[in-house]
């Protein structure tokens, strides 16, 4: 399986270490400010790509010097720096994408590059949104096993279709059995694993599983 990392330029402090996940990932793509972010990480971007006009000339300089490859495009395009990004990814066969730096900045990014997630599933493409905070991975009907992650106690599950049908959870210390889930519901926010994994699934709908911690 191919895993791509894929670094925008969302707030540098919401960013994890980028060195835990070095030994997942094959390839690195810096979207914009991020390949900046990757250098800082002492990684070098596979792929350098965007507009950069959240750089200056030195730090392009600096980025187009260290990268493999540099592609810079027009600022007046009709894509998003990650939408370039994930095209990359996609063309180089990705079979999972982690996203870095593509949340805590403006709601209207934040909002499509979940909703980038959905593109993916449906080209059998998994993509998963990390932060400092948060964990974020879309599910299309079946069952699933998770296991329990210490920088991520909390586990929420939050519809993305407006109906998610027949959703069980097992394990957990909220457990549920054959349950429907909608837009609006509290129901599933904020559960945890009672021991070291847990099973969840569901019969129809498109679901977001959300693992976070406080503060």
């Amino acid at each position: 399986m191919t895993t791509i990392g894929i670094v925008a330029n969302g707030p540098e402090e919401l960013i994890p270490s980028l060195k835990h996940y070095q030994d997942n990932v094959d390839v690195w793509i810096g979207a914009d400010r991020g390949s900046l972010t990757l250098l800082s990480n002492q990684i070098r971007p596979d792929y350098a790509l965007g507009d950069f006009d959240s750089i200056n000339q030195q730090e392009q300089i600096r980025i187009e010097k260290e990268s493999k490859y540099f592609l810079k495009f027009n600022v007046e395009k009709d894509q998003t720096d990650l939408e370039i990004a994930i095209d990359k990814a996609l063309e180089l066969k990705g079979e999972r994408i982690y996203f870095f730096g593509v949340t805590g900045g403006r709601l209207d990014h934040g909002l499509v590059n979940i909703q980038s997630l959905y593109v993916l599933l449906k080209q059998e493409c998994s993509g998963i949104i990390i932060d400092k905070s948060n964990c974020v991975e879309l599910f299309t009907p079946g069952s699933y096993r998770i296991n329990s992650e210490k920088e991520f106690p909390n586990i929420s599950f939050v519809p993305f279709s407006q109906h998610v049908s027949g959703l069980s959870l097992k394990g957990f210390y909220y457990p549920l059995q054959n349950y429907n889930l909608t837009w609006g519901s509290t129901r599933c926010i904020s559960n945890k694993l009672l021991l070291n994994n847990g099973t969840f699934s569901f019969d129809k709908g498109i679901l977001l599983l959300i693992k976070s911690r406080d503060g």
